[in-house]
């Protein structure tokens, strides 16, 4: 089983077409080549292929053992169905790819393609659909996570128009620190439906349209972990919504910050470092030894103060994003993600 902390952090990441390496020109794909979403009979060969693509493209002496016992596959599925695209050759699910939507913020991955048809045009054929699907919501700013090193991946988003960006680095650190105040869950809040509001407020006010109430919404209803609240007194100041466990985004002993967000303003910088305490304090309740979370480097501030809380980078990724703009990735934002 991986965990961050007996395997390399590469070793459970994840990303937009990555372990699929046939972003290089090639024969396409065959005539019976099909392409819609998946259904509820499709998870268990898209969890396989996507584990087999990453642990093909990685190395790894065992393949399937590619991010242990987390779940990015059903979990996003789950959050909506229709966000999903399935390949399916000669009746077999061969490929697959998810969206997922923030608002007027969309991102794709893991799109992931079985390691016998690599270099045969398949992640092609998804790309084509994924753009259609986004521009379909009306996504004013797409983008994707993948390989900093890997110029076959960078080559094929930038034919459909997606620029590299920012890096953005996945980091850990030890999760020790516990009774810290002032934070609250959502799922013991008296009125949900408020402080998912108020979580709303915060977001937009960072990026217009941006509204993580679906990623939200999949964290509580699925019981993939909870959303941490930094209350201010008269309004809510921070929050991030955490898988934690085994069959979440996490795995087993980790509590993974999805997505979390501090309102603009005077004293941004200090409740970002109770928000990362708070996140500590919220895995140390439910067991993890681990916090891991994503931060682009465009986040300058933020980005100096994950390492200053004494978390370290595993590896970094580079974000690609169409149109060509930083979007929320620029100085003096506060915000948490890695969009895996």
């Amino acid at each position: 089983m991986l965990s961050a902390t007996s395997e390399p952090v590469r070793a459970r990441w994840y990303g937009a077409g990555d372990g699929m390496s046939d972003a290089e020109s090639g024969p396409t794909g065959p005539s019976a080549t099909t392409l819609r979403p998946l259904t509820r009979a499709d998870l268990a060969s898209a969890d396989r292929v996507f584990r087999l693509a990453f642990g093909t493209f990685l190395g790894l002496a065992d393949p399937l053992t590619f991010a242990g016992d987390s779940d990015c596959i059903a979990t996003r599925w789950r959050a909506d169905p229709s966000l999903s695209l399935g390949m399916r050759r000669g009746g077999e699910l061969v490929a697959s790819n998810f969206v997922t939507l923030w608002g007027s913020v969309g991102f794709f991955g893991p799109l992931t393609v079985r390691p016998d048809l690599w270099d045969r045009g398949l992640a092609k054929q998804l790309m084509g659909a994924t753009v259609a699907l986004l521009d379909d919501h009306g996504v004013r700013w797409a983008g994707l996570f993948t390989f900093a090193d890997s110029p076959k991946h960078i080559g094929l988003y930038q034919r459909f128009g997606f620029s590299p960006q920012q890096l953005t680095g996945l980091f850990t650190r030890s999760a020790a620190r516990s009774g810290v105040p002032g934070w609250s869950r959502l799922t013991e809040a008296d009125d949900r439906g408020a402080a998912i509001a108020a979580c709303a407020e915060i977001t937009t006010s960072i990026y217009e349209g941006l509204d993580v109430r679906r990623e939200i919404a999949a964290v509580l209803d699925q019981g993939l972990g909870d959303v941490v609240l930094l209350d201010g007194g008269d309004r809510l100041d921070a929050f991030a919504v955490c898988h934690v466990g085994k069959g979440s985004e996490a795995g087993s002993d980790t509590c993974y910050v999805k997505v979390g967000a501090v309102r603009p303003g005077p004293g941004a910088g200090e409740i970002f470092g109770r928000l990362l305490e708070a996140c500590e304090d919220l895995a140390v309740q439910r067991g993890a030894s681990v916090l891991l979370a994503g931060m682009n480097a465009g986040r300058r501030e933020a980005y100096a103060a994950v390492r200053r809380h004494g978390f370290s980078a595993g590896m970094h990724g580079v974000v690609m994003t169409r149109p060509d703009d930083v979007g929320y990735n620029r100085p003096g934002v506060y915000l948490i993600d890695d969009w895996r």
